[in-house]
């Protein structure tokens, strides 16, 4: 293992370690839950079932993933002749993993010339997402373009230029209330005189007003078709994980209107409702691409649901052990 394998192995742990912290609220919303049901029964019945289901339901999981999760328990304990409920638990871990699974969930447009289109309601961090995924995109050594097509945002515009500061990329923008499109015009143009590799737009989310919304998106997509047919394109919506099933609400109001390919999932950190990020990979197979736990670029990461159910479960010396 390389010096900078080393330092990026660090830097896992490092957010491995803060997303542990920061689902301690979950952790007890569910986690104390369920192993108070392993340790209060003593054989494995329709009780024991109704138990878990209700507390992964209380915690955000979703009815839909939460009876996926018990089906698949029930066929697990059956096909391996388990009576202790405690002797559950791993299968029950293993359980929730899978229903995180959707396949496939490649960064193409790391890796491709791409267009990515931030969207997402005003307070879910939309803006500072943006700023972060430019400053890791720019740390790898890509040139990124940021357009600041949020306008109707009093303040968005000037916010984004501080993290494009900060992130050491440039930004295109235009006046308070201008036309979102005309901004994403101008990006274009200067991401392909620049040969940028990533033009980043933070656009508007009024989902109070889902035909604007949609007619701006559309106004847009159709510039960017025209205007650079050759990018990759990626559309990710922020969600706050803190609000929980409003979170998966909207998830499903922006699938209505735009083709999201992924979700940043912020303000996990302090949240009782970390369990959302289950529940919206499972009921709507859109992938959850990035988590954050915090406020520096370093709390943006790329999201890895076998760390995620692991940190849930505070398994973090036992993922430790099998890396030693």
């Amino acid at each position: 293992m390389d010096q900078e394998e080393k330092k990026e192995e660090k830097k896992k742990k490092g957010f491995f370690g803060r997303l542990v912290e920061g689902l301690t609220k979950t952790r007890n919303n569910i986690v104390k839950g369920i192993d108070n049901v392993f340790s209060g029964f003593s054989h494995i019945d329709d009780d024991f079932y109704e138990e878990i289901e209700e507390i992964l339901v209380m915690g955000d999981l979703g009815v839909h993933a939460t009876q996926q999760i018990i089906e698949n328990l029930k066929q697990q304990v059956k096909e391996q002749h388990i009576k202790e409920p405690a002797d559950c638990k791993e299968l029950l871990i293993e359980s929730i993993k899978r229903q995180m699974d959707v396949g496939e969930t490649a960064y193409r447009f790391e890796n491709e010339q791409s267009v990515v289109m931030v969207i997402g309601v005003n307070g879910v961090g939309k803006t500072t997402s943006v700023g972060k995924l430019a400053g890791k995109l720019n740390a790898q050594g890509k040139k990124v373009v940021l357009a600041a097509a949020d306008t109707f945002r009093a303040a968005a515009g000037s916010q984004l230029e501080e993290w494009a500061k900060r992130a050491g990329v440039e930004m295109i923008g235009g006046q308070e209330g201008a036309d979102p499109a005309a901004v994403v015009y101008d990006a274009v143009a200067a991401a392909k005189a620049r040969r940028a590799d990533v033009l980043l737009c933070d656009t508007a989310g009024r989902l109070h007003n889902k035909k604007n919304l949609m007619e701006e998106l559309r106004k847009i997509n159709r510039i960017i078709d025209r205007e650079y047919p050759e990018a990759f394109r990626e559309t990710l919506v922020v969600l706050d994980g803190t609000t929980g099933q409003n979170a998966l609400a909207q998830a499903k109001q922006f699938a209505e209107v735009a083709d999201i390919t992924g979700i940043i999932l912020t303000k996990m950190d302090g949240t009782a409702k970390g369990g959302i990020a289950v529940a919206i990979q499972s009921e709507l197979g859109i992938p959850v691409k990035y988590i954050g736990v915090g406020e520096t670029i370093d709390d943006l990461q790329k999201f890895d649901s076998n760390d995620f159910v692991n940190a849930l479960f505070d398994r973090a010396s036992e993922r430790d052990e099998e890396e030693c």
